[in-house]
């Protein structure tokens, strides 16, 4: 690895170099005001990069960067460009004819550096909220009342965002301001490609549910109103996007985004196919997917942004080679299949030095206003002087400015629809309840009941009952068996309370310092000039509710189920051989736990195989905390790590014998 390691030194250096180069926060002292110079009127455009996970074990993916990026970034050109991981503190001002784009880095990494698996959630702080809406407000007192695009670049999107130590939210300055758009990273392609996340604030008091999760891309999704208020009061609408954008770990992705008189739009690029000889960027209309905004209508009415930014289909185009040809198809939908209703070349804006060409083409932009906002659709084909052809991706759009609805998959909903910061501590509290009710109510229903809600009782009088009634009772039976088995009963709690009571594990989770400290449900609990505080929540969400969800709640509904299946074993062995419970049994005892392990009960063979799924799971969580923290499972957590297999391992024991 050594040679490997070599040759990506300098890389990494040089990227090191360009990051100390940056400002460091986003205070009013720290800024940089560009005239943009070289474009197209009224357009800016930038590049963004997320996730690199540069590593001499996989020198591939520095290899790539510079194989991909340097000439794509040559040919484009870009205003700015982003990395959207811990280097994004910044302040910038772009200024092209007449329009202001204000882009606003914000960085909620935690100081003390948390090692990874717990390093899960940014953590803004009061001081850092106030910094940002100071720098969000840099021109909100201007008197020209220059039209201001307002951008905000980060790493972690808002649903991995915890709140201030004040119970704020970065949500509510970005809403304040109402930003185009908040560039992020963190989640990776892997979770899906919809990663994106429209919000709005609504007059109306936002549910309890709205805290926790919302169930599409758009909140509050809803078909706005042909009748709009064209007055200054009703101008100011409190929304924007979130834009999460796939990794350079995986996937070689890069964003372009372009500004055209106010109008934002993007399109991601795939590297790992290859190099990209043309690039196109359709700058208007926008994708009624991701980069419409309910403000749209109004503009459409209203002309807010002036009649003559609809009046033309736009595109920004970059190529290695000359363009020969440019040309836009509009389809339409409505018949079931897509039919072309609007095919017409482009024509190249004249420009001197310019950086990138913006090709347009006028379009009776009216006939194509629809309720329905995915009925047409856009694509852009492009060739160039050697014969190469690309076309843009297709996108639906809406002229009078309608949302197109997109419904995430689970995945998407997982990682962008839940605000997980909220979540954690009502999961918590709902996983340790439901342990506390399977195990207390069935030892409640003992004492209360006596032996009617044993196994004799659910077979005598479960015929009566419909299906769903006895489905409950059987479950309810096998927690009784469990709290019949009182040791291991017993056992159970024990765990329980030390995982509420005592540290879970003890570890190293610093990079900077090699100091022992220890975790429980609550975070880290760490030591800075002899003053313990806590740290690391809720992003320890990632060992606690895997452990409680896929570790301790299903080892207790298997070892309840394996009380449950010796007591019907037991009853089913004595009914065969007419023998009661307090007879002397003729067989050895070897004999009749051989018997008893092997003789039909194929139930407790299917729970001894869930038993080692369960094992595999939690040695997974133990193994990835091993390397993570740089612990001893014998010394640092013996208890998190070896009393579950050892209470199932003596669990299969203690019901192997009738």
């Amino acid at each position: 690895m050594a040679p490997h390691g070599n040759r990506l030194l300098p890389l990494l250096l040089a990227l090191l170099a360009a990051a100390a180069s940056a400002p460091s926060s986003v205070s009013g002292d720290e800024r940089a005001v560009v005239e943009v110079s070289g474009a197209p009127d009224g357009v800016v455009w930038v590049a963004q990069l997320s996730d690199l996970h540069f590593s001499v074990h996989h020198p591939e993916r520095a290899y790539d960067f510079r194989r991909y990026v340097g000439p794509a970034l040559a040919m484009v050109n870009p205003d700015l460009v982003f990395i959207t991981g811990d280097l994004t503190d910044l302040w910038m001002d772009l200024q092209n004819s007449g329009w202001k784009h204000l882009f606003v880095g914000f960085d909620s990494t935690m100081e003390i550096g948390l090692r990874g698996p717990t390093n899960l959630f940014g953590h803004p702080t009061d001081k850092q909220l106030i910094e940002l809406d100071q720098s969000l407000s840099q021109w909100d007192t201007e008197f020209d009342k220059a039209p201001v695009t307002k951008i905000t670049v980060g790493h972690f999107p808002l649903s991995f965002s915890a709140l201030t130590e004040s119970g704020k939210s970065i949500k509510d300055v970005f809403l304040k301001h109402s930003l185009s758009a908040y560039l992020c990273g963190h989640l990776h392609s892997r979770f899906g490609k919809n990663l994106k996340r429209y919000y709005h604030r609504t007059t109306q008091e936002p549910s309890l549910y709205e805290h926790y999760y919302q169930f599409n891309m758009h909140q509050g999704y809803a078909i706005q109103s042909a009748k709009e208020n064209c007055s200054e009061e009703a101008a100011h609408i409190e929304e924007f996007w979130e834009w999460e954008m796939g990794d350079w770990r995986r996937r070689r992705t890069m964003r372009i985004l372009t500004i055209d008189d106010g109008y934002v739009s993007f399109t991601d690029i795939d590297f790992s196919l290859g190099s990209k000889s043309i690039i196109i960027v359709p700058t208007f209309p926008l994708d009624s997917r991701f980069m419409q905004r309910r403000s749209a209508p109004r503009d459409f009415k209203c002309h807010v942004k002036g009649a003559s930014t609809f009046d033309t289909v736009r595109a920004l185009v970059f190529s290695r080679q000359e363009i020969v040809s440019a040309s836009v198809k509009i389809y339409d939908s409505r018949p079931g299949n897509l039919e072309v209703v609007f095919d017409t070349g482009m024509k190249r804006v004249s420009a001197n030095e310019s950086r990138g060409d913006m090709y347009l083409v006028p379009w009776n932009w009216r006939a194509f206003a629809d309720p329905s906002p995915n009925r047409y659709w856009l694509q852009i084909e492009v060739m160039d002087i050697t014969g190469d052809t690309s076309v843009s991706q297709l996108r639906p759009f809406s002229v009078n400015g309608l949302f197109a609805k997109v419904c995430w998959t689970w995945k998407e909903f997982f990682v962008m629809g839940i605000q997980w910061a909220s979540v954690y501590h009502l999961a918590l509290r709902c996983a340790l309840a439901l342990i506390f009710v399977v195990l207390l109510v069935p030892r409640a229903l003992i004492v209360l009941f006596k032996d009617q809600s044993g196994y004799t009782y659910q077979r005598a009088n479960g015929s009566q009952w419909t299906l769903w009634k006895y489905l409950v009772g059987v479950f309810i039976w096998l927690f009784v068996e469990l709290s019949r088995t009182i040791l291991v009963w017993s056992l159970l709690w024990v765990y329980i309370i030390y995982l509420l009571v005592f540290p879970w594990l003890f570890g190293h989770p610093l990079t900077e310092d090699s100091g022992l400290a220890y975790m429980t449900y609550r975070g880290w609990t760490l030591k800075r000039s002899n003053e313990a505080f806590h740290a690391g929540s809720p992003d320890v969400m990632v060992i606690v509710l895997p452990h409680l969800c896929f570790v301790v709640l299903p080892t207790i509904v298997i070892l309840a189920a394996m009380a449950a299946e010796r007591t019907a074993f037991r009853e089913h062995y004595f009914s065969q051989s007419g023998k009661k419970k307090d007879d002397h049994f003729q067989k050895s005892r070897r004999q009749v736990e051989r018997d008893s392990l092997w003789s039909g009960r194929w139930i407790r063979k299917i729970l001894i195989v869930l038993c080692l799924v369960v094992l595999w799971k939690h040695w997974k969580q133990c193994r990835g905390l091993v390397k993570a923290y740089a612990m001893n499972p014998l010394l640092h957590s013996p208890v998190y790590f070896y009393f579950v297999p050892a209470l199932i391992v003596f669990s299969v024991y203690k019901t192997s014998s009738i």
